[in-house]
Parts: structure tokens; sequence; C-alpha cells
């Protein structure tokens, strides 16, 4: 799924060529490489760097596959915009940090959620000041695709997802928005964590992200990541906030949203509404805002390409995302800190904000980030 995506919004940028495509177990490379028009095929990512050389990575991989391909292109001083989380543990995510201020490469984590331009436009409102002060945020990320016990797929085993799922997978896209809309930090939280199913159905055969399990054939093994949870937490500053995550709510294909509610105005968003804002006035009730092109607010304006009534969602913003990696390789600022899009020392700090989710579960108290 997201190779295929990350391909696609690549060609929506001005002077890129996508030059490989490489994965060890899809049945026919060559073929998926046809199909998206790239013009080599690997099955060993160490041949394909040696041989392109090319100028950026783009890591796609499953988790626990990250921190060695990152590592490799690292060593070869090639930029890498990575899916997240970086890695599976913050000693991995460290160490990439590390190694890529070490070698002056530039580096990037799809949290691709932080480049929707109502995501922005949020901020932009906030920043203005007119919001007032910020009184509490809330919010929930719910998904159904593993609702039933026979859903399997390759993020439930924890050799290959890591120690958490649902806060490392759906969560830390939510910790990465609000804490960019907000300008500021999570310092610390509380967390509730539920495995619903102690054991699930594994098929034969590998089942796709988001896919069904089909065919026949399966063992019972058992499950030790998080199916849900149910997370407090403090912001720098004292703002109090709360989140809800769940892979097992039926009817919620991918429905993450978050409310600001300050003192004069609360600001909502929805992903699966993703080209608005509601504004909530004790007043007035609740306006919506809709994204337009020189219609939104300051900086926001940066993330909208369409007029009004011509709906920007998921993919693009992804493409803005991209793009703001993209456009800080050719102007020579990727090595600065503080980019628009999130680096590895940012994703590292996703990283921690996982473990202390994790402390804090098994410890059932308040854990303050490190």
């Amino acid at each position: 799924m997201m190779g295929v995506q990350h391909t696609l919004a690549l060609r929506r940028l001005p002077s890129v060529e996508v030059v490989g495509i490489c994965d060890p177990v899809c049945p026919d490379i060559q073929k998926k490489a046809e199909e998206l028009e790239i013009p080599r095929a690997y099955r060993d990512y160490e041949k394909m760097l040696e041989e392109l050389k090319p100028d950026v990575v783009h890591n796609c991989t499953p988790n626990s596959e990250h921190y060695k391909v990152s590592r490799e292109a690292l060593a070869r001083r090639i930029a890498v915009y990575s899916e997240k989380p970086l890695a599976v543990s913050v000693a991995q995510a460290e160490e990439l940090t590390a190694l890529a201020r070490k070698n002056r490469v530039p580096n990037g984590v799809n949290f691709n959620y932080r480049s929707n331009a109502m995501v922005r436009e949020v901020r932009a409102r906030l920043r203005s000041g007119e919001p007032g002060k910020v009184l509490l945020v809330h919010g929930s990320y719910l998904q159904d695709w593993l609702m039933y016990e026979e859903d399997f797929n390759w993020r439930v085993d924890s050799k290959i997802g890591g120690a958490s799922r649902a806060v490392a997978d759906i969560g830390s896209h939510w910790f990465d928005t609000i804490q960019m809309v907000l300008d500021t930090r999570i310092e610390a939280v509380y967390a509730k964590l539920i495995t619903v199913y102690g054991e699930r159905r594994k098929p034969s055969a590998e089942v796709g992200t988001f896919a069904e399990s089909v065919g026949s054939g399966s063992e019972s093994v058992r499950v030790d990541t998080e199916d849900a949870g149910f997370i407090m937490m403090r912001f720098e500053g004292g703002v109090y906030g709360n989140l809800v995550l769940s892979q097992v709510s039926g009817g919620y294909k991918n429905a993450m949203g978050f409310s600001v509610d300050c003192a004069n105005c609360s600001l909502r968003w929805e992903q699966e509404t993703p080209d608005r804002i509601v504004v909530g006035d004790r007043r007035v009730g609740e306006t919506t805002i809709l994204s337009a092109v020189g219609g939104n607010t300051g900086d926001a304006n940066a993330y909208t390409s369409l007029p009004g009534g011509h709906p920007v969602g998921w993919a693009d913003a992804l493409a803005n995302n991209i793009g703001l990696f993209y456009r800080a390789l050719r102007e020579g600022t990727g090595m600065e800190a503080e980019q628009e899009y999130a680096d590895f020392a940012s994703a590292t700090q996703i990283m921690r904000l996982i473990d202390a989710c994790l402390e804090s579960n098994g410890k059932d108290t308040w854990v303050t980030l490190r």
C-alpha cells in the first residue's frame, strides 16, 4: 500500500524521478515495477543502493525492517524518508538520528496528517490568538480492520511490528499531529492498553494491511500487542488531553480526529472529512470552514491547491509532506532543525511517547517522558 502511494505522490513533484523499487517478498516485483513504470526492480536493497546510488530512499518496509534499511542508506550518505514508526525501539531511533547527524544526511518520517491543509488551518488559527487560551484537548483514532478474531496481519506480530501496535501504528500519528498543531510537546502520559483477543487465527498466506483474511488454513497464535487504548496526557504548559485508540471498532475505517477546546471557541478536525474544520461557538453553534486556495489562514494556504468545493484529502497531505522534504533537499536546508515535516529527531520523541505508554500501562501510573 504505502510503497505505491509514495510513488504516486512523487509523481506529483517536479523534477523527481523514481528510478528503482525493491521488495524481497513480492511474488512478481518486476511486474509491479512495470505497472508503476519504474525502470529497475530489485529483491536486495543493498544491491539497489550500490547500483543506483539514489539521492533518496523511501523506506516503506514493515516496522522491524526500518532500522537496518535506513541505517544502510545513511551509511552511504543517501537521504532517507521513512515510514513511521522510525524503528521498533528508542535505542534504534536514537542511533539512526545520531548517524544522520554525523553524516549530515537529510532525513524525514512520514507523519503525513500534519500536512493536511485544514490541520494547518487549526494551527494557524491557534497561532493568531483568536481562539483564546487552550483549555483542553481530546480526540480519537478508530479503525475496524482487526475487529474479528480471524483478522491477522504482520502488524499483530510483535517480532515484526514491535512491542506496541495500536499506539505505534495510529497513536503515533495522533501524537505527532496534535503536538504540531499546538506547538507544544506531550510531557507525561497515563495509558490503559487493551488486547481484545489473547489469541488470533493466523492464515497460512500473508494478509495485507486493511485486507480481509481469505482462503483456508490457519493456526492459533498468541497476541501480545494492544488492540485499543485509553491515554490521558499532559502537555508542556499544563494543558491536559485524552485519546481513544482502537483497531477493533466496527464501522470506523480510518477515523482520526481531534478537538482543541479554547476559551473563545473549539476547533475540530476529522480525517474522514479532511477538507474542513468545525469551529464551535457557544453563542452561534457550529460553523464549518472548507479548504480553499487563498481562503485559508496564514501559512495554511501553502497546503491548499484547489478552489473551495474541491476537497483535499489523504493523498494530498501525503504529497504535501513529501514535497516539504524534497523542497528542503533542493534548497539545501535538510539539516536545519525544526522542519515543517517530521525528521528523525522528532520521530524519536514519538518513540519515547510510545514507550511511555507501554510503561504506564504496565505500572498503572503516570509516566513523565525522559
